[in-house]
């Protein structure tokens, strides 16, 4: 479709502008509505049903947003890594974990560390390139063989959860729905999650389709914050010798989103760590996130929020094994008195 709009760039060129724009929308949603799948999960009691409505509202509109393109042809996953068969189970529960782990260990995963570092906050800021350092040396780095060595072990599940992708779309909208009028949820939050939801199948459709062009073809993507960090990580530091795309523009997109809406908010503020300890452990939950997240095909938010909606089986077993890690992880650590005191509480 690309070639009927008439732009004077290259869709190359064009992913960079329509991630950026995709990203101001998130960073200022997700800076307003505390967006995070661990606050939701482990945070603070009195924060888990608002944080636990926003996101399942969320999910249920991602999914039904991205089957709608599905059914409507404007979207295929056939090359997509979540459909990839045999699936890299090893890999994807290895990273899962690993994600999970330093999800809690860092008091924040990825989407919500760039959010925070937006608004003043140098631990997240420091974690976050901490995190991008490792996921690029898991792609193309040092720790390269271990990826593919995890990926290589397979097992042949099929690339798609079996049966009419629609009847699962209700579903898991459906239980997300449930999750949602139990939650004590007010109606801008209400109106937050779901537009947070609807930029998944926008990421989806915007890429995949809108910017599609055979003879310049770009690869689809999502939202996601793992190998886009690693992306603009990449670019930051190499711009002569790669060049920007979706992922690079996503996040240059977040992080003024974001800032723009903690300034606007007046919840702009200036903070540091507090102790030694303190930096080591967000530090290497930093590092567990990059590593896991590369391992894993995705974070919170690319295999789970943007990965879910494509009903790949590696998506769902990302998305299992990082919900396992975060809760694993926080149970050993409160049992051992290290739970809510590694960070304080964003």
């Amino acid at each position: 479709m690309f070639e009927t709009l008439g732009l004077e760039m290259s869709p190359q060129t064009a992913s960079v502008w329509f991630g950026l724009i995709l990203g101001l929308a998130f960073g200022a949603l997700a800076m307003l509505t505390r967006f995070c799948l661990r606050r939701a999960l482990v945070g603070p009691v009195e924060d888990r049903s608002e944080a636990r409505g926003v996101w399942a509202l969320a999910l249920a509109v991602a999914v039904l947003g991205t089957q709608g393109f599905v059914a409507a042809g404007l979207v295929s996953f056939e090359a997509h890594r979540f459909h990839a068969e045999p699936v890299p189970v090893v890999g994807l529960v290895v990273g899962g974990l690993l994600f999970g782990l330093g999800t809690v260990l860092a008091r924040g995963c990825l989407s919500r560390l760039t959010i925070l570092s937006a608004s003043g906050n140098l631990r997240a800021l420091v974690a976050i390139l901490v995190a991008a350092v490792a996921a690029h040396a898991t792609l193309q780095g040092a720790l390269a063989p271990l990826r593919m060595a995890l990926g290589s072990v397979t097992v042949s599940l099929g690339s798609v959860l079996p049966g009419a992708g629609w009847i699962w779309a209700a579903v898991i909208a459906g239980l997300a729905l449930l999750v949602v009028l139990r939650s004590r949820i007010s109606v801008p939050m209400l109106l937050g999650g779901a537009l947070i939801g609807a930029l998944v199948p926008v990421a989806w459709v915007g890429t995949g389709y809108v910017l599609y062009d055979e003879f310049d073809a770009i690869p689809i993507e999502g939202l996601a914050f793992t190998g886009p960090w690693a992306e603009a990580l990449f670019w930051g530091v190499a711009a002569s010798v790669t060049t920007a795309g979706f992922g690079a523009g996503l996040i240059g997109g977040v992080l003024a989103g974001a800032f723009a809406a903690a300034i606007l908010s007046r919840r702009f503020a200036w903070e540091s760590f507090d102790s030694a300890g303190q930096m080591g452990r967000s530090l290497g939950g930093a590092t567990l996130m990059g590593v896991g997240g590369v391992l894993a095909g995705g974070c919170t938010v690319g295999a789970g929020l943007a990965g879910l909606p494509t009903l790949g089986i590696a998506a769902l077993i990302a998305f299992a094994a990082v919900v396992a890690g975060i809760l694993g992880a926080d149970a050993v650590l409160n049992r051992r008195g290290l739970g809510r005191g590694i960070v304080p509480a964003e």
